[in-house]
Formats: structure tokens, C-alpha cells, sequence
């Protein structure tokens, strides 16, 4: 994964990583407040040698302290300097307990020694290094003492009394806090990344490109309302989703360039992903833009078109593929631009043997002639094979993937079936894609805004294919779309 892609993560997962750092910092605080306080004390003692003073006297009795200084450090935490100091205290402790407490350590360059003690009573921290060490002193006078006895040569002398100190040394709360804080958001940035790798459903573009070589012809934009009002015709024209199917009408005019029919099939993976609302309203756009269309309701199994359309879905496709009326009684009207649907009709107990065969390509090829575009809603293509039959007879499949809901390995599946059947897939359409966020999809480099500009006369100056564009209904768009079928049927006429 690229950068971007980890940031995307990251932003993805935001409220998991501050929630996860919240929590580390709430512990962290938590853990100082309820651990007991700790005071440390400390003292240090000079370690030096008797001797007569002269200067050969002092070069061999400081290389003898450095050497021995070491020594005197592992024999302040022995029982031998340890228990005076519990017997002259009345310490309720062993010298191995008391020896957990206390820490005696020197430099390398120095006889310094330095004893610190640690305790839950100040008071006592100070009490207590202070009698270790003069029971330090104590111990190595009679440890250092010549046999003969004469005096011993070495002299340890406190330079640095022990003192009750005024502030715990533990807990710290604020490296409790920061240690808590790094914990928490080293937790929350592993969780985010665990999430995503435990995650397959499809999210965005990026997760789409992972799985598939095909172009993304346009993302529908996430709605609220979808539910209750799912076509176009139900809410404003310039609204975000419904500039979503503009632009998605616009693309997919590019996609069938090279293809000789008219006829494109709408499918998805998986129910629930949205094909039917985006073979509906991709329908209505294209009427809007003046072009005479065809909307079939191929979905023999859990047909959706009529009830969204409010139309009569009892005669429809299988009555026109048994014989029993023709296509022109059948097709119904709806709405001020001309679309023309064919409803489902009664549901067949074969669908798939309906769907391929010659009375289904026979009436595909009757409404070519009679429109200048077709759209075939069909049933998911894992579940059952009716979308499989129908792929290879139609000119170009559209494939409907719905975000947060298809899974990545689903809409692989489903695009290497179509590929086994070498059908003409123009594109996918990444449905119900959010608005804002790490995951949104870039609609525009203008946006949509309930505001809209007129088109304005392009300026003095630029060059003839510049085109200056204010308006955001789509209404460039139509026009655009009807200037490509002009063009379209003078090549004809001229070939």
C-alpha cells in the first residue's frame, strides 16, 4: 500500500484511534491516582585512604578506593550493613525485603557512593538512608581493618546528609500520561489496521481498483431519502444524486462508442446493493436528455421496477416471451419525457430458460429498432444465472457494486464470471458512495450547489475549443449528449 492508502486508513478509522488514546490517557491518570505514593531519598559518602600524604602515597591509595569502590556498593544492600539498620529502626522487615528498596550505585571517575531509599513515608525514606549509611561506614571500617589491628586504611564520610523529601518520586503523572496516551493511540492505529485487513467490503474507488481492471463509470452519491424517495423525478434536479446519474449518463454515452447496440445490462454481485434504483434513474436521465428510452424489467425473481414506478407489473416481459401479447401493448409510459417500461409480468417458475432464449433475443432486437436506448435491469449475477444468460446478448453490462455492502472477493467473482462469458463490460458504478470523508467520490471539480449559474458566452481571446462552464444542473450535459447523437446519426446517414 501506498502512503495514501495508510492515511485513508488512518482517517477512516478516526474515531477508534481517539477513542483507543482517550482510553490510554484515562489509564494512565487513573494509574497515578490510585497508585500509592513513593518518596525517594538520598545521601552520598566519600570513599578516601589514611595515608601520610606524600604524592606517590596518593596515586596508590586512589587507584586502590576506584578499585574497591565497587565492592562498597554490592555491601550496602548485604545483610551485613543492612541489619544494624533494621535492629537500630525496629524495622518489621527482613534484609532481603529492605534490600528491594534501596539502590547504591557510584560513577567510574569518582569515589563518590551515592544510597537511595525508597519508601512510602518521607520521614522514613530519609531515616533510613541515613542509617544505611552509617552502617555502611561502620561495615567497612571493620571489613578494611588490618589484622594486626591498626587502623584501617580506607575512610568513607557522608558529603551529602539524607533529607525527607517534599514530592513523591511516583508516580509521575505526566509521563503516566504520556505513556498512557502513546499506548492508547499505538493500540488505536493497530486496531484500525487490523480492521481494515479483517474488513473486505468495498468502501471506495481504491478498494474497487484492488479487485478489478474495469473503468469506474460514476459513484451515486449517498442519500438519506434514497429509501423513501428512490427516483430522481421525486426530489430537486439539481440535487447531488441526481447529478450523480447526469454525470453517470454522460460517461456511459463514452463507454458504448465502440459498441453497435443499444442495449446494456444493469447488474450487481449480491442483492441489496442498489441495481434496480441505478437502472431506474439512469433510465429517467437518459429520457431527460431527450433520447427515447426503453427501461425492461429483466428481474424474473424479485422484480422492483413497477413497484418504484407505480405501474401495472401483472403483463410485462414473460406475457411478450410466451406469445401472448406484443411488446407495443405491453410497454407503459411514465413520466413528461417519454420513458417507455416494460414491467416483469407474472414470475415464471423458469426464469433462466426464458431469459436465453430466441424470443428473448428476438425482442431485444425489436427494441433497438424502436429506441435509442435500452436498459435491462437484471437479477445479481452470483446468486442465480439469469444475468449470465442475458450478458451475451446485449451489447455492454454495467456491473452495480454498493459501498459498505459488496465485499471485494464478491465483486471479483462476479467480474471473472462475466469475463468467462467474454461479455462487453462497459464499466462499474460504485452506488451509495458517501458525500464526505476519506471514502467520497469526486463528483466534480465544481461540486453541485442548489445555486445555479447561467452558462456564459466564452470571453474574447481563448481558443475555439475552450468552453466556459457556471451552470451545474446538467443542462450542458444534455446538450452535450444531444450534440454526440447528432453527430452520431450524421456519420450514419453520410456512411
Amino acid at each position: 500500500m501506498e502512503l495514501r492508502d495508510y492515511i485513508r486508513i488512518l482517517r477512516r478509522n478516526w474515531i477508534i484511534i481517539v477513542a483507543l488514546a482517550l482510553v490510554g490517557l484515562l489509564a494512565g491518570g487513573a494509574f497515578s491516582v490510585l497508585s500509592k505514593p513513593v518518596y525517594t531519598s538520598e545521601t552520598q559518602l566519600f570513599v578516601a585512604t589514611q595515608n601520610s600524604g606524600s604524592v606517590q602515597d596518593l596515586q596508590t591509595g586512589n587507584s586502590f578506593i576506584q578499585a574497591r569502590v565497587s565492592s562498597y556498593v554490592v555491601t550496602a544492600t548485604t545483610p551485613t550493613v543492612l541489619q544494624p539498620v533494621i535492629d537500630t529502626l525496629g524495622l518489621d522487615v527482613s534484609p532481603q525485603q529492605l534490600a528491594a528498596n534501596i539502590k547504591a550505585s557510584s560513577d567510574l571517575k569518582t569515589v563518590l557512593i551515592t544510597i537511595s531509599v525508597n519508601d512510602g513515608s518521607p520521614v522514613q525514606a530519609a531515616a533510613i538512608a541515613h542509617a544505611v549509611a552509617s552502617s555502611l561506614i561502620t561495615a567497612v571500617d571493620k571489613l578494611e581493618k588490618p589484622a594486626d589491628g591498626g587502623a584501617s586504611p580506607v575512610k568513607l564520610s557522608v558529603v551529602t546528609p539524607a533529607t525527607a523529601p517534599t514530592s513523591p518520586s511516583s508516580p509521575n503523572l505526566k509521563i503516566n500520561l504520556a505513556l498512557g496516551l502513546i499506548l492508547g493511540l499505538a493500540l488505536g492505529v493497530a486496531a484500525a489496521l487490523l480492521r481494515t485487513t479483517l474488513d473486505t467490503r468495498v468502501r471506495s474507488e481504491s478498494d474497487l481498483r484492488r479487485v478489478t481492471e474495469s473503468p469506474v463509470l460514476g459513484g451515486i452519491a449517498f442519500d438519506q431519502d434514497a429509501l423513501k424517495n428512490p427516483l430522481l423525478s421525486q426530489e430537486t434536479g439539481h440535487s447531488q444524486r441526481a447529478e450523480s446519474f447526469r454525470q453517470l449518463r454522460t460517461n456511459l454515452h463514452f463507454a458504448q462508442v465502440s459498441s453497435n447496440s443499444k442495449t446494456f445490462l444493469v447488474t450487481s454481485s449480491l442483492p441489496g446493493e442498489g441495481k434496480s434504483t441505478t437502472a431506474t434513474n439512469l433510465a429517467l436521465a437518459m429520457a431527460e436528455s431527450g433520447q427515447s428510452v426503453a427501461l425492461v424489467d429483466a428481474d424474473l425473481r424479485r422484480p422492483m421496477v413497477a413497484k418504484y414506478l407505480g405501474l401495472e407489473g401483472a403483463a410485462g416481459l414473460t406475457t411478450a416471451l410466451v406469445g401472448d401479447a406484443t411488446i407495443k401493448d405491453l410497454l407503459q409510459p411514465w413520466g413528461p419525457h417519454g420513458l417507455q417500461v416494460l414491467t416483469s409480468g407474472r414470475i415464471p417458475p423458469n426464469p433462466s430458460e426464458l431469459l436465453g432464449s430466441e424470443a428473448m433475443s428476438t425482442l431485444i432486437g425489436q427494441l433497438e429498432k424502436d429506441f435509442d436506448a435500452v436498459v435491462i435491469d437484471a437479477p445479481p449475477l452470483l446468486p442465480v444465472t439469469d444475468s449470465a444468460v442475458l450478458a451475451q446478448k446485449v451489447g455492454g453490462v454495467m456491473v452495480v457494486v454498493g459501498c459498505h455492502t459488496a465485499k471485494q472477493q464478491e465483486v471479483a467473482k462476479a467480474m471473472e464470471t462475466l469475463q468467462l462469458l467474454d461479455a462487453n463490460v462497459l464499466g462499474v458504478v460504485l452506488n451509495r458512495v458517501p458525500v464526505k470523508g476519506p471514502d467520497a467520490y469526486a463528483y466534480s471539480y465544481y461540486g453541485y450547489t442548489a445555486n445555479a449559474e447561467n452558462i456564459s458566452v466564452k470571453p474574447a481571446g481563448l481558443a475555439p475549443s475552450t468552453v466556459v462552464i457556471r451552470d451545474t444542473h446538467g443542462a450542458v450535459e444534455d446538450d452535450f449528449d444531444k450534440l454526440l447523437r447528432g453527430t452520431d446519426r450524421r456519420a450514419t446517414r453520410s456512411g
